[in-house]
């Protein structure tokens, strides 16, 4: 098992001919599917109590109601790309990073709300960005 997650890390091709995860694929992969369901369930609670969350005049105030329904989307979308990553699938990149920055968009937007939240949330959602639009050679010289 040990010799299948250095072959991961390494990237390349495996037996079959297909691409491996690279190391960072993978731990943006692992990311969104951490980040996902926490942002479902920070969306449930909003949606359950509509006190639990206050912020003075703000420019984004939403409803907290409106508020938990963005975050249970946003965090269905990111496991689905989460997943997409993790398998390997051509799609996953594409959506894991559209996801990813549509959830940094709207931790921005939640930072009056609950910044202790939405600020490590935004870094992680940084740290997908980069990992999954980064440029990546297999190391036989393919894309």
């Amino acid at each position: 098992m040990a010799g299948l997650a250095d072959e991961t890390r390494q990237g390349g091709r495996g037996p079959n001919g297909s691409a491996r995860l690279s190391g960072a694929s993978l731990f943006a992969g692992a990311v969104m599917m951490l980040s996902g369901p926490l942002s479902i369930l920070i969306g449930a609670s909003g949606i359950a109590a509509d006190n639990l969350f206050a912020a003075s005049q703000y420019a984004y105030r939403f409803d907290l109601t409106a508020w938990g329904w963005i975050h249970i989307i946003v965090g269905l979308a990111l496991v689905i790309g989460g997943m997409g990553v993790v398998t390997n699938k051509s799609w996953g990149r594409g959506v894991g990073a559209a996801a990813a920055g549509i959830s940094l968009i709207t931790q921005f937007m939640f930072v009056p709300y609950y910044p202790l939240w939405a600020l490590p949330m935004m870094v992680l959602d940084l740290l997908v960005i980069f990992a999954l639009t980064r440029f990546h050679m297999d190391p036989e010289g393919g894309w």
